[in-house]
């Protein structure tokens, strides 16, 4: 049975968009778990504590099960009974299952999708990027980042992977957009239906007519007689589709903006090509491209972080918010040389992002093919022009207008 709710949540306006980690500072110093109204008017606990991060979704007591169910009675203000918008393909999803449910489904996905079946990727990636850079140094000088090289470079990967029509490009990336803006509920039911809808099609002809492509490998995949059912097929390639380029996105284009504004990491960087792992790490740390985790609900009075979190109340993480906590010296400081582990880019626990191996070399073949094609960039706006995505669940820019320099010769 759901608590009453506590004292009236604080309500977090556009600056926790527009200026995070001002307030994802003052939120943690405050109290690392806070209950606020989220920019939508979602009323949920919000963790922007490192250590206290961890301690929820390792913590059994908060409960991905039956999430999105749960969020839109909650939106909608009905009972067990009021009908969701999201399409229930979708719903229960990698990060909206708990064991033994996600247990099964990820040793299902882990089977074809990793580490080992991303490195032979990279000449792939490289002759994506060094494409897309030659068009950008043709058009040039002026170039805009995310369309000309940070958006489509991951979608085509990610494309080739799963074995997705590239001209559906974009169909798919304005629902994914939709799912994870800060718009009304049945924008997002929109959307999700029509993403399910797609992907039902595509799953159904990879299993008439199968490739060599990832999506198909899923088809087919099983262990012990077990196999993906459709709707678990459909909800695994949404999160591929979706974490495979919108992650990536962001850490490319965070990336670019956070050597501009640290000229001397940038020119460290290019001098020390060697340290580009690192620096991933550290973009991934600085800037983090996923905002907020899934949402969890306790499943009983939990204390943490010195407040109790009511049964049936929300709990969300913001991952940018932990990857900025004391934990980590000068943690407001970018630096490329800071030893690598700690943050929590990709999560943490049962439900860390199967897709982290993919997103860090396409983001050191990134950086790396663009530094050495246009060493000497700069802005081609004031900063203050600049703006962020109107999304809690993820960080990144609306555009990034770059002056091009190309290398000498």
């Amino acid at each position: 049975m759901t608590a009453p709710l506590p004292t009236a949540p604080l309500p977090l306006g556009e600056d926790f968009i527009q200026d995070a980690h001002t307030v994802a500072a003052a939120l943690r110093a405050a109290s690392p778990v806070r209950f606020v109204e989220l920019p939508g008017g979602f009323p949920v606990w919000l963790v922007t504590g490192h250590d206290e991060a961890r301690a929820v979704v390792t913590d059994p007591r908060f409960s991905s099960d039956g999430v999105y169910d749960r969020l839109e009675r909650l939106r909608l203000g009905g009972g067990a009974d009021t009908e969701s918008h999201f399409a229930p393909e979708l719903a229960k999803n990698l990060l909206n299952l708990d064991p033994p449910d996600h247990t099964r489904l990820r040793s299902l996905i882990t089977k074809v999708f990793t580490a080992g079946a991303v490195a032979p990727l990279r000449p792939r990636i490289e002759a994506i990027a060094d494409e897309l850079l030659d068009a950008m140094e043709k058009a040039g000088p002026k170039s805009e980042l995310l369309a000309d090289y940070a958006l489509p470079l991951p979608i085509r990967v990610i494309c080739e992977l799963l074995g997705i029509p590239f001209e559906d490009r974009d169909r798919f990336t304005a629902w994914t957009h939709t799912m994870v803006a800060a718009v009304t509920p049945e924008e997002i039911g929109a959307a999700s239906m029509r993403m399910a809808s797609y992907l039902g099609e595509l799953v159904e002809a990879k299993r008439r007519n199968p490739g060599e492509d990832l999506l198909t490998r899923l088809v087919h995949v099983s262990d012990a007689g077990d196999r993906l059912s459709r709707d678990e097929l459909i909800s695994t390639a949404v999160v591929l589709l979706t974490g495979g380029f919108e992650t990536t996105v962001n850490l490319i284009s965070s990336g670019v903006l956070a050597l501009l504004r640290h000229p001397e990491q940038f020119a460290l960087l290019k001098s020390r090509p060697e340290l580009m792992p690192q620096a991933v790490e550290e973009f991934l740390r600085y800037e983090t491209p996923n905002n907020l985790s899934s949402p969890r609900y306790a499943t009983e009075d939990v204390e943490l972080g010195g407040v109790t979190i009511p049964e049936g109340h929300f709990v969300m993480v913001s991952w940018l918010a932990a990857n900025r906590d004391g934990r980590f010296t000068e943690p407001d400081r970018l630096d490329i040389t800071r030893p690598a582990g700690g943050h929590l880019a990709f999560g943490h626990g049962i439900h860390y992002c199967v897709g982290a191996a993919l997103a860090r070399l396409e983001g050191e073949i990134a950086f790396g093919r663009l530094l050495d094609r246009f060493p000497d960039l700069e802005l081609a706006v004031e900063e203050s022009a600049l703006r962020w995505r109107i999304s809690t669940a993820m960080h990144g820019l609306e555009a990034l207008p770059l002056r091009l320099a190309p290398a000498a010769g």
